[in-house]
């Protein structure tokens, strides 16, 4: 009887804790509400602003333990908005040379609470590596999001200034506890309406909200506004009414917002205006515009994302436009740098461009919102593909030259250092589509402070804050985020394959592609080069030679077909289909694998979940488990789409142990989807 008991007694547990509804709206803040309250007595803070009142509310809402002092003190300058934390057995003293510091500390211990890390004997010492650690919003006026899968835009343009969301506080506050201090409100493919008086004062009511936590607002600019907004002649930007237009906008803006951050700029790229259109250079676009802003602090992000049509490998334009101009750009500019050198791709090699500017300032881009990376449909974690790029020794100052400290000022300095990455929230109530995409939101921020930080921890700390701390949940469900990004690299581009995607959405695959109305760089076959011989891109000395813009030894390692990193053999060689790989498998058979074990593991990661039913409240457990079943789908169309179309040039048998197709190539032509445009 007592067994039986105990048994209906852990099913009613069960069953209550599946009963419970969670639309995911609090991200990883779930601090348990302090029932009883931390009496203000034990909050000890000497100085009074927006930003320090709301760090002692945090801590009156949800902290725990002993009292907490926060202390300003100038002689922390060093750290910027850095901080300590030294604890004894009465009191957490939290210091800093700023409140945003010690509101950023604050996050701190309430993290460390509601991961139950230990909180006695604490001593620890945090700088930010990054100076602007930002996220950069593809939303358009309309309220639609250039590659977002979250619904539309948070910012209401229509009800602005009068009606606040109070989304808009929510945001700032997920982004202030993961350190993000700057948030770029629009679309780089810019609209030149952003920059009329009445949008910049509703512009001014969101930096009003974001400010006490911290977060600077920026603003994408179309090149060509002067001409479309006040009708000049052109948007030159050596002419001289050009420049005086820029002056009183900038003027205009700093007026309503004295600290504003500066703009963000995509010129001549997909068709954008830019300088390049009057004969000019990028530096004379981007120093017109440093000009403007220098009086007030300004930063000008310049993108080199610069693809126009061209003969040339376009895993090599932003090199060849950028190199030649390096020393010529103001002090307060930035070049903005896409990870890799094509886009956003499931994996690709570090941009050769990251060291390549020895006396310009450089800063990575990032996207968080999966453009090609199955939406908002695929548990994709991204933590691995950040750190693959911030952790790349690009060998630019010698060995040890990784991206992440050429671009953090301590192999290269920089007036101002910067981080940015494309943002992939909307109003859904969860805020990113997918319950665990969440976790790269949190990932850029935690990394944009700290890129030495791993996957592993986290992950971990994510998963604690946002699910449970229960080792039976914590265990399995992180090793299925860590090895999530290589399981979609597998099932959808292994080994160096890239941009093989439908055209324009960017969703499933479309080997096949080949564009010939169009842009021949557009198109899969262009990226792919598939023939009766082998398949891949040859970028090595007898191809493009796109392996001379990589420093020594990286050139040799890359251009040599035995040495080349085999994850990365098809971006860099034509590779025979018969080829032995390191593992004794021939190329096409390898391919094969690959997808195969990408298929296999999105199945584990299904029957994985489903056993994580007991852990999580019903809803957030439904919605990810409905999200794997289009993942495992979406696996087997990318695998048989891609394998049964290159089979027509291996001509060579599927390995009889990998699963059969169960599309036919003709059928798998025949899907067109419906969907946005590029970015």
């Amino acid at each position: 009887m007592k067994i039986l008991s105990k048994h209906i007694l852990a099913l009613l547990l069960i069953f209550s804790c599946r009963l419970s509804a969670d639309d995911g709206s609090q991200l990883w803040l779930r601090f348990p509400e302090n029932k009883k309250g931390i009496s203000a007595d034990k909050i000890f803070v000497k100085n009074s602003s927006p930003t320090l009142h709301i760090a002692s509310r945090e801590l009156m809402r949800y902290w725990q333990g002993q009292s907490v002092e926060l202390r300003i003190s100038k002689s922390l300058s060093g750290l910027k908005e850095g901080y300590t934390i030294i604890s004894d057995r009465n009191k957490i003293t939290i210091t800093s040379a700023k409140d945003t510091g010690l509101l950023y500390g604050v996050y701190h211990i309430l993290r460390l609470q509601q991961t139950k890390a230990p909180l006695t004997q604490l001593n620890i010492r945090e700088k930010p590596a990054y100076d602007v650690r930002i996220l950069n919003h593809w939303d358009n006026l309309d309220g639609t999001i250039e590659r977002g899968y979250a619904g539309h835009s948070l910012w209401k343009w229509e009800e602005l200034p009068d009606k606040i969301s109070p989304r808009y506080e929510e945001y700032a506050r997920a982004n202030a506890s993961v350190g993000i201090n700057a948030v770029v409100l629009n679309n780089v493919n810019a609209s030149p309406e952003m920059l009329r008086t009445d949008y910049l004062e509703k512009v001014k009511t969101i930096a009003g909200i974001f400010r006490p936590y911290g977060i600077k607002v920026y603003l994408s600019v179309n090149f060509s506004s002067p001409k479309i907004l006040s009708h000049l002649q052109n948007s030159d930007p050596l002419n001289k009414e050009v420049k005086h237009w820029w002056k009183e906008k900038t003027h205009e803006i700093y007026q309503l917002i004295p600290d504003f951050g500066g703009f963000l700029v995509k010129a001549n790229s997909e068709g954008q205006p830019g300088p390049q259109d009057y004969g000019r250079t990028h530096a004379d676009g981007a120093n017109m515009l440093a000009d403007a802003l220098k009086p007030y602090g300004g930063i000008v992000m310049w993108r080199a994302f610069v693809y126009s049509p061209s003969k040339e490998d376009r895993a090599k334009q932003a090199y060849l436009e950028f190199v030649p101009l390096d020393g010529k750009f103001r002090d307060n500019v930035i070049i903005q740098i896409k990870n890799g050198p094509i886009d956003f791709q499931p994996r690709e090699p570090f941009n050769p461009l990251f060291g390549a500017l020895r006396k310009t300032a450089e800063m990575v881009e990032f996207q968080i919102t999966q453009e090609y990376l199955g939406f908002s449909n695929h548990l994709v974690f991204l933590a691995p593909l950040f750190k693959e790029t911030l952790d790349s020794d690009t060998y630019a100052y010698g060995k040890g030259s990784t991206v992440a400290r050429i671009t953090d000022g301590s192999l290269h300095k920089a007036k101002i250092t910067a981080i940015s990455a494309v943002a992939n929230v909307g109003e859904d109530p969860n805020w990113t589509g997918h319950e665990f995409a969440q976790a790269n939101w949190y990932a850029f921020g935690r990394l944009a402070w700290n890129p030495d930080l791993t996957s592993e921890q986290i992950a971990d700390e994510w998963i604690k804050m946002t699910f449970t701390d229960n080792p039976r949940f914590l265990a399995p469900v992180k090793n299925m985020m860590l090895t999530s990004r290589e399981t979609a690299v597998d099932y959808m581009m292994p080994l160096g394959l890239h941009h093989i995607f439908a055209a324009g959405h960017h969703y499933g695959p479309e080997p096949w592609g080949d564009y010939k109305e169009g842009r021949p760089d557009w198109s899969p076959v262009y990226y792919h080069q598939a023939d009766s011989e082998g398949i891949g891109f040859d970028r090595t000395n007898t191809g493009s030679n796109a392996i001379s813009q990589y420093f020594s030894p990286l050139n040799e390692i890359y251009g040599n077909i035995k040495t080349c990193p085999e994850n990365l053999i098809l971006w860099f060689h034509h590779v025979p289909w018969n080829y032995r790989m390191k593992d004794g498998k021939t190329l096409w058979e390898e391919l094969c694998y690959k997808y195969d074990t990408g298929v296999k593991n999105v199945r584990e990661y299904q029957k994985l979940w489903d056993r994580m039913a007991p852990y999580i409240d019903a809803q957030r457990f439904t919605e990810v488990q409905t999200r794997l079943k289009t993942q495992a789908r979406d696996a087997v169309w990318w695998k048989d789409a891609c394998l049964l179309y290159f089979q027509t040039f291996s001509k060579q048998p599927i390995p009889y142990d990998i699963e059969r197709p169960v599309h036919n190539l003709d059928d798998l032509k025949k899907i067109k989807l419906n969907m946005g445009h590029h970015n």
